[in-house]
């Protein structure tokens, strides 16, 4: 046993819970069950590691006690477990053999629909709380809580196995790329940033890539996860307050990941077919290679936007879109823009991103205004600090 903290403690507890869960609805099934003992194990450990230490193999301690705890509930309802070949058998040994990898595969089950499997996904591989999955989806608490509910039950009803696939959907790509934003920039809580959840995203996506060398898609999304989560250290000021990109000391950026990341999108672009993850990673890359903010290739960033907006209709991207088109040809141009995104009127990024432009424009008491009204809807303590500091500049 070795001694730990109580914040190192819960830490790694954090990124043992998807790969402890993931191992036990592999072997014995009951998604519901498995979720419910793995949490009481979790609960366990945070009472007894802090001042007993932690086991030398501290996955397969929570999973023995996870184990126990999930055939006290599956007996105490007349149930029999579940032989382990009536679900997941185990993948080929080498790299791929992860069980937070398979978890990932199952909440991707072909009876739920897509929407179900990325807030699934979210639920258990993710870690996120029913909130943080309802704020990424856009939808009240209640509604996603009702959503991952069913989607459980239809798994559990379907009776078709389990099986680590050879290729992943559009659909766990997705999942991944949205557990990453959700630790890039948290959307709620007292940290700008969850660098556990990143760093999660990160090694999924190293995974999945590893499995799939040659999908153009996969590498986009890992390259884009790169460049992207290599300008974090440069992020926040030391109080914690947002940092723009554009003021950010580059110096503070990660070379290595993004020598790594050019190196994906690079290799991935020619084979093709070209897809949205592969453009956002193009574009994370013009940002991260410019010597200065200045020197940042804006008309290049706003053809890539372009050809995205034929792949997507995703409201962000038009948004990120207007951004581009104010960095290279001016506010007004942007401002017109953003005149038909009104589906994103619920949306803090979108007032913040109104509130810049018209700051730009020399509108500042509208500027103040949409800052006023983006630190409203953001549920991030430091972004909302900082959005009221904006507002408070527009004078």
């Amino acid at each position: 046993m070795r001694s730990v903290s109580e914040d190192a403690s819960g830490d790694l507890l954090r990124s043992l819970a998807p790969q402890v869960l993931g191992a036990l609805v592999r072997r014995y099934g009951h998604f519901d069950h498995a979720e419910d003992a793995v949490q009481e194990a979790l609960i366990a450990a945070a009472a007894q590691w802090p001042t007993g230490g932690v086991p030398e193999s501290p996955r397969g301690w929570l999973i023995t006690v996870a184990s126990r705890r999930l055939t006290d509930l599956l007996r105490s309802e007349q149930a029999r477990l579940r032989r382990e070949a009536e679900w997941v058998p185990p993948p080929p040994s080498g790299a791929a053999h992860d069980d937070s990898l398979i978890l990932l595969a199952m909440c991707c089950h072909p009876s739920l629909t897509p929407p179900d499997q990325i807030a699934l996904t979210l639920r258990a591989v993710g870690g996120l709380t029913t909130v943080e999955v309802a704020r990424a989806f856009l939808v009240p608490e209640a509604t996603m809580a009702r959503r991952i509910s069913r989607a459980k039950q239809r798994i559990k009803a379907s009776g078709v196995p389990f099986a680590l696939p050879s290729g992943f959907s559009g659909a766990v790509l997705h999942v991944l790329y949205l557990m990453f934003n959700e630790g890039y920039a948290a959307t709620t809580g007292h940290d700008l940033h969850r660098p556990d959840l990143a760093a999660e995203a990160i090694r999924l996506a190293r995974l999945v890539h590893r499995l799939m060398p040659t999908d153009s898609e996969v590498a986009g999304l890992l390259a884009l996860m790169l460049l992207t989560d290599a300008r974090r250290p440069a992020r926040t000021a030391p109080d914690g307050t947002p940092v723009p990109m554009d003021t950010q000391d580059r110096t503070l950026w990660d070379a290595a990941l993004i020598a790594e990341g050019v190196a994906l999108v690079t290799a991935a672009l020619p084979r093709g077919p070209v897809g949205p993850y592969q453009l956002q990673a193009a574009i994370a890359a013009l940002h991260d290679e410019a010597p200065t903010a200045a020197e940042t290739d804006w008309p290049q960033i706003v053809a890539l936007y372009e050809l995205l907006l034929t792949l997507t209709d995703n409201p962000m991207v038009a948004l990120n879109h207007a951004v581009a088109v104010t960095m290279a040809s001016g506010p007004s141009a942007g401002l017109s823009l953003l005149s038909s995104l009104s589906s994103l009127a619920g949306d803090h990024r979108f007032h913040a991103v109104r509130g810049h432009l018209l700051e730009m424009s020399g509108s500042l008491a509208d500027a103040r205004d949409a800052y006023t009204k983006a630190a409203g809807l953001t549920g991030s303590v430091p972004l909302r600090r900082y959005l009221h500091t904006r507002a408070a500049a527009c004078q």
